[in-house]
């Protein structure tokens, strides 16, 4: 097959990234021909070396041009409409299929268009919720919750939801408004969601003929056998941000008799610092010290309060053989089962997860839960090949239902 691969970046600086780029490596390691199609460069070494086309726009994101130049770019992204017709209309239609990763954070609705109009597989993973949701994550920022109002609606439209202001908010409407013009949400014969709870949150405001696929993302993980010893920290790993639930932890850490270790930076440092000085803040370490950091740990607490979409910190840290006490709002349930290789609690409850965290503090509770973890991860593990092979899968799909 021939794959054109659109993502965003062209080198690794989020998990979307990760994805796209290490599944172009695969993919082109199985034989495939891949063209890697990225806004904003310098392009990962290995693309190249590993035989992918790489197609690079060498354009800017929001940290790097202008607000107003930006503004324009994310509303209507012509050059890269241009070019990704060309990039299309230059193989054979017949074995190619388009996927897209990533778009909303400096590509725009303009390669929607340009997916509509081509002839050939046309596949969308919903890393997020940019598809159906303006702001992408059904979540009320300002009032640290998950959002459920329709998108689009009047109630969407006249709330301020955005992280940052509402002139923001409504220039992602805006956007929203172009992506339903230029016909994005129907342009995808197939769409991959990485969880259910995004088939869940999002099928509803999608053509009903579109045809989801799971696929789970790939792990970054190595079978180092379980545990030998129970850890004792109890430990967050992640962005110190509200949508997060760190301050939750925290403050039922202190409910617990426990202290919290925490490897991480954002917004909420120097806040928590302040209001939870027992707290042990570890800031932002390398991918190996993690690892070092998670099997070492008792328990991984995951206590975000949004969706999120497959968070594979908590796949990594039952692959370590640390279990995970983790909120039933998000994603990162689905990873769990309750008692078996981790806990759930009622999200944005302290007092609910002071009470599990209490009962880690039973050492024959946290060593069946750390075996359990390991061994429910290791019956059938997210390997790049289980990946790769699911979403060639979706690849034949989707090119027979274009011919």
């Amino acid at each position: 097959m021939r794959v054109i691969i659109v993502s965003d970046y062209a080198y690794i600086n989020g998990g979307q990234a990760k994805v796209s780029i290490e599944s172009a490596l695969g993919l082109a390691g199985r034989g495939h021909e891949v063209v890697y199609f990225a806004a904003v460069g310098p392009a990962d070494p290995r693309l190249a070396a590993s035989g992918v086309k790489v197609e690079c726009l060498d354009q800017g994101d929001i940290d790097t041009t202008g607000k107003v130049a930006f503004l324009i770019q994310t509303l209507w992204n012509a050059p890269a409409r241009r070019r990704l017709a060309d990039i299309i209309a230059a193989g054979d239609r017949a074995d190619t299929v388009v996927h897209v990763h990533a778009w909303a954070k400096a590509f725009s609705p303009s390669i929607g268009a340009a997916v509509r109009e081509a002839r050939c597989g046309r596949v969308y993973t919903m890393h997020e919720f940019f598809l159906v949701c303006p702001t992408g994550g059904f979540y009320d920022y300002p009032h640290a919750q998950v959002c459920h109002r329709v998108p689009m609606s009047m109630s969407c439209v006249t709330t301020n939801c955005d992280g940052q202001s509402y002139p923001r908010k409504v220039a992602r409407l805006a956007r929203h408004q172009l992506l339903q013009l230029a016909g994005m949400p129907r342009a995808f014969s197939h769409i991959v969601a990485i969880s259910q709870l995004q088939y869940d949150a999002a099928h509803e405001y999608l053509p009903t003929q579109v045809q989801w696929r799971r696929v789970d993302n790939p792990v970054d993980a190595e079978n180092v056998g379980p545990k030998a010893a129970l850890g004792q920290d109890f430990l967050f790993v992640g962005r110190l941000s509200p949508e997060k639930g760190i301050a939750h932890f925290c403050e039922a850490a202190r409910l617990a008799g426990v202290t919290p270790t925490i490897a991480g930076d954002g917004p909420l440092r120097d806040e928590l610092r302040t209001k939870y000085p027992e707290a042990r803040f570890l800031g932002w370490k390398s991918a190996s010290e993690l690892k070092q950091i998670m099997r070492a740990a008792r328990v991984l607490v995951f206590p975000s309060v949004w969706y999120e979409g497959q968070p594979l910190t908590v796949y990594e840290s039952v692959a370590l053989g640390t279990p995970v006490i983790v909120s039933d709002a998000c994603a990162g349930r689905e990873a769990i089962v309750h008692d078996e290789n981790g806990l759930w609690f009622k999200s944005a409850d302290a007092r609910d997860l002071a009470q599990r965290l209490r009962a880690f503090g039973d050492d024959p509770l946290a060593s069946r839960l750390s075996i359990g973890a390991w061994t429910r991860y290791w019956s059938a593990p997210l390997t790049m090949e289980r990946h790769l092979a699911a979403i060639e899968t979706v690849y034949r799909e989707a090119i027979a239902a274009a011919s």
